[in-house]
């Protein structure tokens, strides 16, 4: 099973920032962006390119979702009552593979979304292989008998540089995770600051 390390150096280096708090980020050792032109200095960035951006990045956090699935997922925040920035953070982190990739099953995003469409989960017992399923508080999330010794799960769990955030239980032990609650921003330990305040602004003017 590859990790993609390359597609998520990528846009580590596009954004300027790591993202995922990767130790191996080429961004702890260079900032700049890619390409002839990465070292060129940059000019104020207007409110727009700063809204961009900051879709750009929730978006790259996420596995890099299209700009279709992106959408869908905000529209469908919009509709739900309360914040809508807040709602769409919580939608998010309901999806399938991005709760197996903050229980540490996996050691990244794109690892999550390969193991949940190779069939190696299973909710509520049923096996599900869609990343983008929709987990609910109480569901419980399980790596397959015949999954748990696959070396990037073990490789995962012992990751030093990131911890199980409080709305999800693990059990490590038996490889297995409950959603808990549906978290808001605060409580998503991202190691970038995210902004879903101004991607509200940008899909509300374009």
């Amino acid at each position: 099973m590859t990790k993609r390390t390359a597609a998520k150096y990528k846009i580590d280096r596009r954004m300027g920032e790591n993202i995922w708090g990767r130790p191996k980020s080429p961004v702890n050792r260079r900032e700049y962006g890619p390409g002839q032109h990465g070292q060129r200095r940059k000019g104020k960035m207007s409110d727009f390119g700063l809204q961009l951006r900051a879709k750009q990045k929730l978006k790259g956090y996420y596995g890099d979702l299209t700009e279709r699935q992106f959408r869908r997922i905000f529209a469908e925040a919009e509709r739900v009552r309360g914040d809508t920035g807040e709602n769409l953070i919580g939608l998010l982190e309901r999806r399938l593979d991005a709760v197996v990739y903050r229980a540490k099953f996996v050691p990244t995003i794109f690892a999550a979304r390969q193991f949940v469409n190779h069939g190696h989960v299973r909710v509520n017992g049923k096996r599900v292989n869609i990343p983008s399923y929709r987990v609910r508080e109480g569901d419980m999330i399980e790596v397959r008998d015949r999954s748990k010794q696959i070396a990037i799960v073990l490789e995962a769990v012992g990751l030093p540089e990131r911890d199980v955030p409080e709305y999800i239980e693990v059990d490590h032990s038996r490889m297995t995770a409950t959603f808990v609650r549906t978290p808001g921003l605060t409580d998503v330990p991202y190691p970038v600051l995210m902004e879903p305040n101004l991607v509200v602004e940008y899909y509300a003017q374009n």
